[in-house]
């Protein structure tokens, strides 16, 4: 049997998802947690898309093969009781033996939440993105359509990126303003390592007229890391969480999009 799990958590806190030798990451406490509810010395598990350290998930999917026979909701709350208050099991499901949490996924879908304030946050902080100076909706809009459809997103991709080709697909970027908060919601087959976050660090010097929208597109054709903007900073990026089939019958929501602004 193989059960898929969504799990939500605060990534300020951790490494990033992907297990590391000091144990500071988001797959290490929930590996940890798996392991001591089932009382085995191990339960590998896989997610759906792997994020850096900083960045939040709302969605994370995750697939195991359990080592013992639990009742479904127990993989929720006993799991639970293991785990740290800013990481939690949010739902079960068993899947077919042929499900992959990365590999059976259609999209992904990220949101990254920003806040425009002549002051840094507070309450926020580690949770949104912070730009003090003015940014207009206009021409990030008109920039983003530069980059919907598939293209090579070399110049949006960081050094270390692993991945085995620069070409993705983006199906959407929406931007949309409520108060001093934005919203940017991202939707792909797949995106390359600090992707969004070097999309945003373009948006932005757009959005503050410090580059016209058609500048984007140069930036895109140049395939070059060193013509975009910096990295844009982790805090205000949420992973939403993958898209599957429709008929494997996986929750595509968590109270924590509720939360979340706009």
């Amino acid at each position: 049997m193989r059960i898929a799990l969504g799990v939500s958590y605060l990534g300020s806190a951790y490494q990033g998802w992907q297990s590391q030798p000091d144990g500071r990451t988001v797959q290490d406490q929930l590996e940890r947690a798996l392991a001591t509810f089932a009382d085995v010395a191990s339960v590998p598990t896989l997610c759906a898309g792997r994020t850096d350290a900083g960045v939040h998930g709302l969605n994370q999917v995750v697939h195991f093969d359990p080592p013992v026979q639990r009742a479904l909701f127990s993989w929720v709350r006993g799991v639970n009781r293991y785990l740290p208050a800013d990481i939690a099991v949010q739902w079960a499901r068993v899947v077919p033996d042929g499900f992959h949490a990365r590999n059976s996924a259609r999209a992904r879908r990220y949101a990254y939440v920003l806040l425009e304030s002549p002051v840094r946050p507070s309450v926020e902080a580690g949770r949104v993105g912070w730009v003090f100076r003015p940014l207009a909706l206009e021409p990030m809009q008109q920039a983003a359509r530069h980059l919907l459809g598939q293209h090579d997103f070399s110049s949006f991709r960081a050094a270390q990126c692993q991945a085995a080709s620069p070409i993705k697909t983006l199906h959407r970027l929406d931007i949309r303003r409520r108060g001093p908060y934005w919203r940017f919601d991202f939707e792909a087959n797949a995106f390359l390592h600090h992707m969004i976050r070097n999309i945003m660090g373009c948006l932005i010097a757009i959005g503050q007229g410090l580059r016209p929208p058609d500048w984007l597109a140069e930036v895109r054709d140049a395939r070059r890391r060193d013509v975009a903007a910096p990295t844009f900073a982790p805090d205000g990026l949420y992973f939403l969480g993958p898209v599957y089939d429709a008929d494997l019958g996986l929750p595509q929501r968590t109270p924590a999009f509720d939360w979340l602004p706009l």
